[in-house]
Formats: structure tokens, C-alpha cells, sequence
């Protein structure tokens, strides 16, 4: 048996970033969608066509595989089997350099064929540009770590969808190139989502969630689509809504992404506990966070995630939103403990969520008859989140007030008052 390496489908694999493995995958998902049943390839099948052991592999797999990279499979190096003949031909010897010749040919065929009509291929989309977008979105990630919902952050969010939907139609591309695009853009599309529900715009919220869904289900990317619905359960939560808080937090949860990464799940489960805590829900609130720890201390660090939930999630942030929940139920000295733990535990580019925390502990103790010690809390805020942020700037609104209720005419209320000016005019 002729076993020359198919070194054409090497090099669009390696071009396009695919291991055997996820090239498997790929074509099962790709028969799923042909045959309504699940491929039942796996690396080693594609080692075979590598290797040149299959040359012409089974018609559902061929279509599947063609679906996936945009190109005919003579263009992939594989070989067509010829019909069986009455009389036996006598055994072939393949020149090598015939069948590179060959092959060089298919893929200058394919080529042609796709710039048809016209005299100049078209540009061909790949994973290097998907990958340019990316790193700008993660720019994007930054920023919003520090200054928090922007709209300057929005618009850059919102722009960078638009240039990833732009290049679904700047050339051609494969299969798995556009399903990237598509997650890209609703990507994109969530940060710009989550930086109006930050400075609470929740009209406009709802504008790119409904945006960001629909381009989530056509890249079929599961975690986009948990990011999507998680931010809109914490929307409603904001809002004040928390049976719709709850359904909206539900879709995410219930994706089977949760089921293979017990991250994802803990994230949901943190996010479901702030929302009980809205609906003074003190079982399930206990109950969410304890499955929560339960789940986080069973995901393995080492397994690949998007950029935006390794730049956020961890204990911090698990602790922020037990705060968050505590603060709601009114008990104030549990609510004080988490904002301790989560202060201590968050990382230095975390500004605008030290910057919540903060706010959040004052009110907490004041909550607890300590006017002195929430004040001087408070007054740690920098000067950039209490005057910048909307969410920062209306809990600190709020703790004045509070103040003033708690201790009027109090030299504490005096300091704030002279802290607060200061801010406004530094501003």
C-alpha cells in the first residue's frame, strides 16, 4: 500500500491551527449537521489521512471535511479511488514527483475555480485576523477592568464587532474562520453590553444583547453565548428584576459548557447566589455559594478558557458577589467579611472592581453603627471612580446619604461632605 504523507492537509492544518484532535471534532459536528448524527471520527482518523493510510476517506466524512476547510478534497492532497476494471491493471509505480506535480495542480484548479468569475482571487480570511481582532479585544478587556463602563469602552467594543462582521464579506474563508468571526463579533458585542449595564444604560443594554445573541448563534460558540446570558441575569439583577435575573442566569447555567468545565458552572452558580440575594433568598443564596467553592475547587487551571474569563473569575470575584448578595439580605457583618476577602484577594488591574469593593464595605459598616470607619473606607475611592464611574459615583451618592441619616450635624458627615468637594473638584 501507498503510505506518502498527505503533507497538503499537514499544511493546512498547521496554516489554520487545527491538531488532529480538534479536526476531528470539527468534521463530527460537520457530519452532524449533514446526516443529523454525529461523526464518529477521532484523532487517530486524521493521523490516517496524514499518513496517508486513507487517501480517499468515506463520502460523509469527505463532504463533512470539505464543508469545514472551504476546499474540494483533491485540493486537500487526498487521491480519488478509480473504478474497479474487469481486467486487473498491472501493478503502478507512482513517480513522487508526479504526484506532487498532481497535487500542486488540484489546489491551482481549486483556486481558479474559486476566483471565478473574476481574474484576481479573493483575499483569504484565516485565523491570523481573527486573531489581530482578538488581541484588540482584549485591550478592550483591560480597559474595562480599570475605568469600568465607559462609553468611550462601549463604542470601541461596539466598532470592533462591526470590523469582525466586515470580514465575513472581505473574502473568502473556512468554515471554522467564520464561526470564529461570528464569536468574535458577539464577543465584541457583550463587552459593549456589559459596559452600558455598568453605567446603567440598560436600554441600550438590551440593544447589544439582543445583537450579541443572534451573532452568538450563528458562531455556535457555547462560551460566548454563557457570557451573553450571564450579563443579562445580572442586568435584571441590577435592575431589580430578579425572576427574570434568574431565567436569564438559568440559560447560561444550563449550557453543557457547564457540565464540562466546573468554572463556567461555579460562575453561574456565584452569579445565581447574587441574584437570591436580591430576592431575599437566604437558602438559596447559601446554597448557590457552597456549590460555587464546590465547583471552583474542581476546575483545572490548566484548561483553556477565553481571555475574558481568565482576566475576571476567581475567588475575588466569588467573594464580590457573596458581598453583593449579603449587602441585599442585610447582613451586614457576613457582607463585611467577603469584602475583606475579596480586597485581599483582588488583582492589581482589577481598579473599577477595588473601587465597588470599597464602596460596598462602607456601606456595610455603617450599616453596622460604625459611621467613622465606613467614612474613612469610603474616602480610599480614588478620585477617577468616584467622579468617572456611574455605578461608583451613585453608591458613594448613596453612602452620603445614609451618612447624613445615621450621624446629621456629626463632624464624621462634615469630612465627608469637604472629602466630597474635593473629588469635584479635582475632577
Amino acid at each position: 500500500m501507498d503510505t506518502t504523507r498527505n503533507t497538503v492537509l499537514e499544511a493546512w492544518m498547521t496554516e489554520h491551527c487545527y491538531s488532529s484532535n480538534s479536526l476531528a471534532e470539527a468534521v463530527n459536528r460537520a457530519i452532524e449537521r449533514l446526516t443529523g448524527h454525529l461523526g464518529g471520527l477521532d484523532g487517530s482518523s486524521v493521523r490516517a489521512w496524514k499518513a496517508g493510510r486513507v487517501t480517499w476517506p468515506k463520502s460523509a466524512a469527505r463532504k463533512a471535511l470539505e464543508d469545514v476547510t472551504g476546499l474540494p478534497a483533491v485540493a486537500l492532497g487526498f487521491v480519488p479511488r478509480s473504478r474497479p476494471s474487469s481486467t486487473p491493471a498491472p501493478p503502478q509505480q507512482e513517480d513522487p514527483d508526479m504526484k506532487r506535480r498532481t497535487l500542486v495542480g488540484s489546489i491551482a484548479a481549486a483556486a481558479t475555480a474559486a476566483a471565478a468569475p473574476g481574474t484576481a482571487s479573493p483575499r483569504r480570511i484565516g485565523m491570523s485576523d481573527v486573531n489581530r481582532l482578538n488581541k484588540r479585544f482584549a485591550e478592550i478587556i483591560a480597559s474595562d477592568h480599570r475605568h469600568g463602563g465607559q462609553l468611550g469602552i462601549e463604542q470601541r467594543a461596539a466598532a470592533l464587532a462591526e470590523e469582525a462582521l466586515n470580514l465575513q464579506n472581505a473574502g473568502s474563508a473556512t468554515q471554522r474562520v467564520r464561526s470564529n468571526l461570528y464569536a468574535s463579533a458577539a464577543a465584541f458585542r457583550s463587552s459593549a453590553m456589559w459596559a452600558a449595564i455598568d453605567s446603567r444604560r440598560y436600554d441600550i443594554a438590551k440593544a447589544h444583547m439582543r445583537e450579541a445573541q443572534a451573532l452568538a448563534e450563528m458562531s455556535g460558540d457555547q462560551a460566548i453565548k454563557f457570557r451573553i446570558w450571564s450579563h443579562a441575569g445580572t442586568m435584571y439583577r441590577h435592575m431589580g428584576r430578579p425572576a427574570d435575573a434568574l431565567a436569564a442566569n438559568d440559560v447560561a447555567r444550563n449550557l453543557h459548557l457547564t457540565r464540562r468545565d466546573p468554572l463556567f458552572a461555579s460562575l453561574g452558580l456565584a452569579r445565581q447566589g447574587a441574584i437570591h440575594g436580591t430576592a431575599q433568598d437566604r437558602t438559596g443564596t447559601r446554597r448557590a455559594f457552597e456549590q460555587a467553592e464546590d465547583a471552583m475547587l474542581r476546575a483545572d487551571p490548566a484548561d483553556y478558557r477565553p481571555v475574558w474569563m481568565l482576566a475576571f473569575y476567581d475567588q475575588a470575584e466569588m467573594d464580590s458577589l457573596a458581598l453583593c448578595a449579603h449587602l441585599a439580605l442585610g447582613d451586614y457583618a457576613t457582607a463585611e467579611y467577603h469584602a475583606h476577602r475579596c480586597l485581599a484577594a483582588l488583582r492589581p488591574h482589577m481598579i473599577r472592581s477595588r473601587a465597588i469593593t470599597t464602596t460596598r464595605l462602607a456601606h456595610a459598616q455603617l450599616a453596622q453603627g460604625a459611621p467613622d470607619a465606613a467614612t474613612a473606607t469610603a474616602m480610599k475611592v480614588s478620585v477617577e471612580a468616584a467622579t468617572q464611574h456611574a455605578r461608583v459615583t451613585r453608591m458613594l451618592q448613596e453612602f452620603g446619604a445614609a451618612l447624613r441619616a445615621t450621624a446629621p450635624g456629626s463632624s464624621t458627615v462634615q469630612t465627608w461632605t469637604e472629602h466630597t468637594a474635593a473629588w469635584r473638584m479635582a475632577a
